[in-house]
């Protein structure tokens, strides 16, 4: 065996070496475009532009031309004739037709070909195709991340990445660590979808720069910035279940180093539905406003990018009426009606300040500083959680490349987190307030090296080291290798270690909304574990077209864990420290090709296995299918003027917590749920400054029934609305405006 995998890598070392073209892009003003896309024309190769407006990019043999695309400029083809030519591209200021501009259509996801992490590029032209209201709606034409509710009252959302929750996750916002804690239920709420530019996802081990809490993966999303062309852009919404959003963002140069913008936001979805009629309001009534203010100096050397942003939100859910299923239920004439009430104030700032050495070498040294001051009140039924939560995170970074082949990025970073938390954890009003306060502060140090041969081979390793004030000094090590042996193949390996502290009820307050007991164990231990991952992309030349298969695998194990066990008492939650395996192991594949211009078709589908010992039994993690189908398409007429979208999921069963008895014996539950499937769809119709759009989500009109236990009884212990496993409600359809003016 071992002569057979000997002379499998010779044979792939022979193979010719992948050619590649680098460059910088700027704008006419000589300022770098920061996340512009370029790739190949007729081909899923891409890459975005550094913070320098540099990349570099694979040349297929039979590719000659480029394109740099960026929001608020004109398209610029490139035809390339000498690959060891460095290119510098301008871009100017969108040239447009009577009705539409002419550009290119490149794929909305794009897998990036020369990160040596394993990353998906989420464009804003990928979240365009669906309304996209908040970063919880942005996975619908997505196979790897799964979005749901975490239970049928609150209306708190959840992903999963890698078949683990998304505290496993790690959030960024523009590379900084963002939305843990307390802000975590209901994060993905707080991200409007017009305000954001792109999405990055990437699975598995990530880089060691932005801390130790990646387990399966981080999401990094990229804002608007102010320094891009002068633009005005509002959207508005409107769905079938009275929700309705209007959004807007300008910005402005002041001059040619200073320029700043304003994102705002308002939601409103007050209006009560109670479609399957078990009292209860079927989506909580909410009331958001958004605000960001951003400034940005970009000088030949030094680069200065601040923001604040404050947000208000009021969700309001629970019991509308006493009625169910039409029936008065039998109950004291003084019974008061079960409400939930979340009343949230968030606000954020955050300063970049970066030094540009050598432009050539890429060296530079950052400072980032980033603030925030998050503010709720909970009521679930007679059960309060409130909390103060103050986050303060530092980082000093330095990063140079010493040559072609090897560069180095090394750091300081100060994470401290302050929660200030009053708590009633039943219904019984008599029950004096609880009063607690958590705090750690964690200094760290980093060092992470990469070596690039010819991008055909890339090896990063880092190595950090923090010191918690609670559990003290620990070491996370990460891996990744990347071989490109020619063209048409990328396969790439990850090791990696992640760590995260559990603040278990600022994390999971929703569970609240339950008549469950809730027992936490002390000295619960910080959460550790292991990431293994390896993924291969094919890019095989098909009819002229470039067909794209990528396939891959990943392998988490927790060596400690807390665990949120729902099985030893049917009417209790208990967290607790893990006391045996839990483990996930997920394989993907996904293909996707270009059948005729304008036409794009992604097919992908997913197994998971996720088991933890609940009470010295291993059993599979409950409310997580066992797999999903993705099948998504996407046709946009010629010159862009219509464009169609159609996506359809496939959603695995999975088991169930361990049901309790009713009174006539049969169990609360199935001890398993069913597959389902649900559809979304949506037309736009392209102007030259505007465009109009309508969808429907969930048009399979499939729905969870009765998605609340013991509705009838919000005050007795059968009482659960966590049991969320699918849909809470049916078909949602909507209408929506966009208008973009470009200087």
């Amino acid at each position: 065996m071992k002569y057979m995998l000997s002379l499998s890598a010779l044979l792939w070392l022979a193979l010719p070496a992948v050619a590649q073209v680098k460059g910088i892009v700027k704008d006419n003003a000589g300022e770098p475009v920061v996340a512009a896309n370029v790739f190949w024309v007729n081909t899923t190769n891409g890459t975005s532009t550094d913070e320098n407006g540099r990349f570099v990019i694979n040349r297929p043999s039979s590719a000659n031309k480029l394109v740099v695309s960026f929001i608020g400029y004109e398209n610029d083809t490139v035809f390339v004739k000498d690959s060891s030519k460095e290119l510098a591209i301008t871009l100017q200021t969108g040239v447009m037709m009577d009705e539409v501009q002419v550009v290119e259509r490149r794929m909305g996801v794009v897998k990036s070909r020369s990160s040596v992490l394993n990353q998906d590029m989420i464009s804003s032209a990928e979240l365009a195709r669906a309304a996209c209201c908040n970063l919880g709606e942005s996975f619908t034409t997505n196979p790897s991340v799964d979005v749901s509710y975490s239970d049928a009252a609150t209306g708190a959302k959840q992903i999963k990445l890698l078949g683990l929750s998304g505290t496993y996750v790690q959030m960024l916002t523009e590379n900084i660590p963002n939305y843990r804690g307390a802000s975590a239920p209901f994060a993905l709420g707080y991200i409007p979808g017009p305000w954001m530019q792109s999405i990055q996802v990437s699975k598995g081990s990530s880089s060691v720069k932005n801390g130790y809490e990646a387990i399966t993966g981080q999401i990094n999303v990229e804002f608007k910035k102010p320094q891009t062309p002068q633009s005005v852009n509002v959207n508005l919404f409107a769905g079938s279940k009275e929700k309705y959003e209007a959004n807007f963002d300008a910005n402005i140069h002041l001059n040619k180093r200073w320029s700043t913008g304003l994102l705002a936001h308002y939601e409103n979805s007050t209006r009560s539905h109670d479609d399957n009629g078990d009292g209860f309001l079927d989506m909580p009534k909410v009331k958001q406003y958004n605000f960001q203010n951003r400034w940005a100096w970009m000088g030949d050397h030094y680069v200065f990018q601040a923001s604040v942003k404050a947000m208000k939100e009021d969700r309001t859910g629970g019991q509308a009426t006493h009625l169910h299923t039409g029936e008065a239920i039998e109950t004291p004439a003084n019974t008061e009606l079960y409400k939930i009430g979340i009343n949230t104030e968030r606000y954020e700032a955050f300063a970049k300040n970066a030094y540009i050495f050598n432009k050539e070498k890429s060296t530079n040294l950052a400072l980032i500083l980033f603030g925030s001051l998050h503010k709720q009140d909970a009521g679930y039924g007679h059960k309060l959680y409130d909390v103060d939560q103050k986050n303060f995170y530092g980082s000093l970074l330095f990063e140079t490349n010493f040559d072609e082949r090897n560069s180095i990025s090394a750091g300081l970073s100060l994470n401290h987190d302050y929660f200030d938390q009053s708590y009633r954890v039943d219904n019984d009003k008599t029950t004096a307030l609880l009063h607690g306060v958590e705090k750690e502060t964690v200094p760290g140090a980093y060092v992470q090296y990469t070596y690039n041969w010819d991008n055909k081979l890339t090896l990063m390793g880092g190595l950090r080291a923090d010191h918690s004030s609670i559990y003290g000094t620990f070491v996370t090590p990460r891996a990744h290798i990347k071989y490109a042996p020619n063209e048409w193949l990328n396969l790439r390996a990850s090791v990696g270690k992640g760590y995260r502290t559990n603040h278990v009820l600022a994390e999971n307050n929703y569970l609240l909304a339950s008549g469950r007991k809730v027992i936490i164990d002390p000295n619960l231990d910080q959460e550790e574990a292991w990431n293994y991952g390896f993924s291969s992309s094919f890019y095989l030349p098909v009819f002229g077209k470039t067909l794209n298969i990528n396939a891959e695998y990943y392998y988490t194990d927790f060596h400690r864990q807390m665990v949120i066990d729902l099985d030893s008492d049917p009417h209790a939650v208990h967290f607790t420290n893990l006391d045996g395996q839990s483990y996930s192991h997920t394989f993907q594949a996904e293909v996707t090709y270009p059948f005729f211009k304008g036409f794009t078709l992604t097919a992908a589908y997913r197994l998971t296995d996720v088991k933890t010992t609940y009470n010295k039994e291993l059993l599979e993690r409950p409310l997580t299918g066992k797999y999903k189908g993705l099948l998504t398409a996407s046709y946009q007429t010629p010159l862009g003027i219509w464009q169609f979208d159609v996506t359809l999921q496939m959603n695995g069963g999975g088991r169930m917590p361990a049901s309790y008895a009713l009174a006539d014996g049969h169990p609360s539950w199935d001890a398993r749920y069913k597959p389902y499937e649900q559809l979304s769809a949506q037309v736009t119709r392209w102007f030259r400054h505007w465009s109009v759009y309508a969808g429907g989500e969930n048009m399979t009109n499939f729905k969870q029934k009765n998605p609340i236990m013991g509705a009838a009884d919000p005050w007795g212990a059968n009482f659960d609305s966590t049991m969320i496993w699918g849909p809470v409600h049916g078909a949602m359809y909507y209408v929506g405006f966009r208008f973009n003016w470009n200087k």
